[in-house]
């Protein structure tokens, strides 16, 4: 496995072959990670792993300086794995100069996380689009668990005519369904019980609209009433079309329910589609 920092080398190292596949991460890999690079070793001959903490996604009162970083554990992980390159800038290396020129979302992107994260999906888009520069992949792929990033990310790839398919990864679970991230390491054990709360309240909802619930905002409010009740501070709870994440009319069968909140000092996302 190469590790490379600079654009030359990566460019030199991906030269002799063309068939890459992409995982952008921000590091602090865990078995949702990995599950994402099984599927990109299964998709193209090359695997490239992307590892940068990027700035722009992250608001002034984010945790940007305290996100964790740990680049020999992830590196190791990556090897076992079989990992042809890990491509680790730093920020001058992507960012030589003021990042100017960024891509602007469609306005799915003001809502949802981006309501709570005024212009996240901006950071988000920019860095995916260097990165699909730098390296140059037939393949990208991206977890479900961030549904909105997965979708806006879709639509940019297809909007730009950019040459790589983007493929979906399912959510990867702890034994007590909570969804693996980065962020959970942030968790008290007390709160570490606590938190697949998120997961069964959405899981409540799905079942009920399998059950032919159809009132949408009413399912939304008892849900975040149910949290706010057990000490959680929701930003939303929605359910919304796969497609495009608008709101559902009556005759939309492909549904996601999606909700956003802290717990503490920590924020919480998780997703669930369901099919009617």
């Amino acid at each position: 496995m190469q590790i490379v920092h600079d654009l030359e080398s990566l460019r030199r190292n991906l030269a002799p072959e063309r068939d890459v596949a992409l995982v952008p991460t921000m590091g602090n890999l865990h078995e949702g990670h990995l599950s994402l690079v099984r599927i990109a070793a299964s998709r193209a001959r090359r695997v490239v792993v992307s590892i940068f903490v990027n700035r722009l996604q992250f608001a002034p009162s984010e945790d940007f300086d305290r996100y964790p970083r740990t680049f020999e554990a992830d590196c190791a992980k990556l090897a076992a794995e079989g990992v042809a390159v890990v491509f680790a800038p730093d920020e001058g290396v992507l960012y030589p100069e003021p990042q100017v020129f960024l891509v602007e979302p469609p306005a799915i992107a003001n809502e949802l996380e981006g309501k709570f994260r005024p212009r996240f999906f901006h950071g988000v888009a920019t860095v995916v689009l260097k990165l699909f520069n730098c390296t140059q992949p037939r393949v990208a792929v991206f977890g479900k668990k961030d549904y909105q990033q997965l979708m806006i990310v879709r639509g940019m790839a297809r909007q730009f005519n950019l040459p790589i398919e983007v493929v979906a990864g399912e959510t990867v679970r702890e034994p007590d369904s909570l969804a693996m991230s980065s962020r959970n390491a942030y968790l008290s054990e007390a709160q570490r019980t606590e938190a697949p709360r998120l997961y069964r309240t959405l899981a409540d909802v799905k079942g009920q609209l399998m059950g032919r619930h159809r009132d949408f905002a009413a399912l939304q409010a008892d849900a975040a009433r149910s949290l706010v009740a057990a000490g959680w501070q929701p930003d939303y709870v929605e359910v919304r079309r796969q497609r495009d994440l608008a709101p559902p009319g009556p005759r939309d069968r492909e549904l996601v329910v999606l909700g956003a909140a802290r717990l503490g000092a920590t924020r919480l996302i998780d997703n669930l589609e369901l099919t009617l």
